[in-house]
């Protein structure tokens, strides 16, 4: 049996045993790896300005690097999303559904958790948190496997997260983690449908290209953002100044930033050439259609293939569009199905829109920046989901469960 293979099957057995814990033990593992982030923040920061070094080292550029990075504000905030998390209702065991049938059998849908969840993922070592932390909620042993830029950092936060099941009479082998150094790992994870009941990738499409084409297990697949604003006819300028500034530049790295503004041609003479200073002042490069070049000609024109890219970066992409059917059509095209947004004062139109774009989150009149479990009420999130099944959208806690059926007789027999 191979190292990854092992570490999967204790990762199995640890889970089955979990799977049956009290909420109590849970959130007292939660409280407890919150208290240890907090006291060895300092040696986490140590740790990653290891893993900075050599992504500096290797020429990673500044989008890869803030990903990277872990500060004391960073720190701080995995430590309230420990505390949000804690704070949400347990979801196993909730009754989904009951029901009594004619024979008197009392039928129970209750929430299960998954299982064993493996997380592939890129660059942000707080996902090892986020992941653990989330699975931990929802009864899952998980599986953990980062890159090798993060190798530091991750290793000292799986190392508190060990220490805070030990203390709390849990095996450390409900969190597995596998080495990031050696490419081929990855490949064998995918294989480990035996242990593993569902893998989520948390990085680009080429991460997400591997693990939809290796994995014998079911996906939950988190694709990246190319994500648009359309600024319509009926915008209230300022109002849309503002919501662009924000989904552009608040964390320009991370896959709910816009990267794609669309406006509408009726305003379009006023509203590109405002939004282009504004963006300018912010830092951001401005890359404009053939059409969109009209309105603002010191743009860097952006070629038809381009318009599907997700820069993670201060770049944008401005399109003049016809109207809202344009929009949508251009959306849906070119879209990666993450967080879209709409910035308009005409209900029709508004409507159209929610209806219409075949996207995980939309948004009315606000930034595109809230798709994630912090700001959406789920505590935090294991990724943005941009398939339909098993789940859409942010993956919370319920999103980690599954669903059982309990049936309770009274020595009722089938004819």
């Amino acid at each position: 049996m191979s190292l990854v293979a092992n570490i999967c099957e204790n990762a199995k057995k640890a889970a089955n045993t979990f799977a049956g814990i009290s909420k109590d033990v849970k959130n007292s593992i939660l409280l407890c790896l919150k208290n240890l982030i907090e006291e060895n923040c300092e040696m986490i920061i140590s740790a990653n300005k290891k893993d900075l070094l050599l992504a500096k080292e290797t020429g990673r550029n500044q989008a890869f690097l803030d990903r990277l990075t872990l500060t004391n504000q960073r720190i701080k905030e995995i430590s309230e999303g420990l505390d949000a998390i804690i704070s949400l209702k347990d979801p196993v065991g909730e009754i989904v559904e009951e029901y009594v049938l004619p024979n008197g059998l009392n039928v129970k849908k209750t929430r299960a958790p998954l299982g064993v969840i493996a997380i592939i993922f890129e660059a942000r070592p707080n996902v090892a948190i986020d992941a653990a932390a989330l699975c931990i909620k929802s009864g899952n042993g998980v599986i953990l496997r980062g890159s090798k830029d993060s190798t530091e950092s991750v290793n000292i936060l799986v190392s508190l997260i060990k220490k805070a099941l030990e203390e709390n009479g849990i095996s450390e082998n409900l969190v597995g983690l596998i080495d990031s150094s050696d490419r081929s790992t990855s490949v064998d994870v995918l294989k480990q449908d035996k242990y593993i009941d569902v893998v989520i990738p948390r990085g680009g499409e080429s991460l997400k290209k591997v693990v939809l084409e290796n994995a014998t297990m079911p996906v939950i697949a988190s694709a990246g953002g190319n994500c648009h604003i359309y600024v319509s006819k009926t915008a209230k300028i300022d109002l849309a100044k503002q919501i662009v500034i924000n989904s552009k530049t608040n964390r320009p790295a991370v896959c709910n930033a816009l990267e794609t503004l669309l406006v509408d041609k009726s305003v379009a003479t006023s509203v590109v050439p405002l939004m282009c200073s504004s963006l300018l002042k912010e830092g951001v490069e401005i890359r404009v259609s053939e059409r969109a070049k009209e309105y603002y000609p010191q743009g860097i024109i952006v070629t038809y293939e381009e318009m599907y890219k997700e820069y993670d970066d201060l770049i944008i992409k401005i399109e003049v569009v016809d109207g809202i059917d344009e929009a949508i059509s251009h959306i849906n095209h070119f879209g990666t199905h993450h967080s879209d947004g709409i910035i308009s004062e005409d209900v029709v139109e508004i409507e159209k829109f929610m209806k219409e774009v075949d996207s995980s989150a939309l948004y009315l009149n606000a930034s595109t920046r809230f798709t994630d479990g912090f700001q959406l009420g789920l505590g935090a999130e294991m990724g943005i989901s941009t398939q339909k099944l098993h789940v859409r959208g942010p993956i919370g806690l319920k999103e980690l469960t599954s669903t059982k059926y309990c049936v309770y007789g009274n020595g009722q027999i089938r004819n």
